[in-house]
């Protein structure tokens, strides 16, 4: 169902990650956590076809790529990267909440017009409220109906983050099976944090909707 398939978070903040190696397909990811590495390049993702939540801030990152297989991704964190120049179009048009605070990038000309520009379901960017967006007009014109089919959309309660150290990459679904309770509060909490902090956006705005066919 989908609510499996959106069970998992992974949190591997803090891990000396320098990284993202090569894994086979894991759908049932929804929420992933790599900001406090050293990771240098954005890769290999497409093996979170589902992934609605992804946080890479505070790492080595100099440039935005291979995002485009993450069709799902609805929150995108980069702030305090290294990326200088920014590409719209390598980021995912499904993109609700993007931040790239703390890169250079930001101080491009016409930098907020351009993102905004290229991400038309974004609501929020470098924390701050993006007018007209779509998902506002798509609010306006559903219906009390469409609520239970809205409901089946929604991130499920993460069941608890799978942790391993920083050669994660290399054994993933060997460590998948050990589950720390101690990182499972520490990941919920800091899922929980930024789902707060997005509570106001979420009363106006469906985050969760498909973009609208165009």
């Amino acid at each position: 169902s989908l609510e499996l398939m959106l069970s998992l978070t992974i949190s591997l903040d803090h891990q000396n990650i320098s990284a993202i190696g090569e894994l086979q397909s894991l759908p049932e990811v929804h929420s992933l956590y790599l900001q406090q590495n050293q990771i240098e390049k954005i890769e290999n993702l497409g093996c979170f076809p589902n992934l609605r939540f992804l946080s890479l801030a505070a790492n080595c990152i100099s440039r935005v790529e291979n995002l485009q297989p993450l069709r799902q991704l609805r929150l995108l964190d980069l702030s305090h990267n290294q990326i200088q120049m920014l590409d719209p179009a390598e980021l995912p048009c499904s993109l609700r909440v993007l931040d790239l605070r703390g890169n250079k990038c930001t101080q491009q000309h016409g930098y907020r017009w351009m993102v905004v520009g290229a991400l038309p379901h974004l609501l929020e960017l470098d924390t701050h409220p993006v007018r007209g967006a779509v998902g506002e007009e798509e609010e306006e014109g559903s219906s009390s109906s469409s609520e239970d089919e809205d409901d089946e959309l929604l991130l499920p309660e993460p069941r608890g983050p799978f942790t391993a150290g920083k050669d994660f990459f290399v054994d993933l679904h060997q460590d998948l099976s050990r589950h720390s309770q101690q990182r499972q509060s520490e990941a919920l909490k800091k899922h929980q944090t930024r789902l707060e902090e997005l509570e106001e956006l979420w009363k106006h705005w469906d985050l969760l909707l498909p973009p609208a066919a165009l």
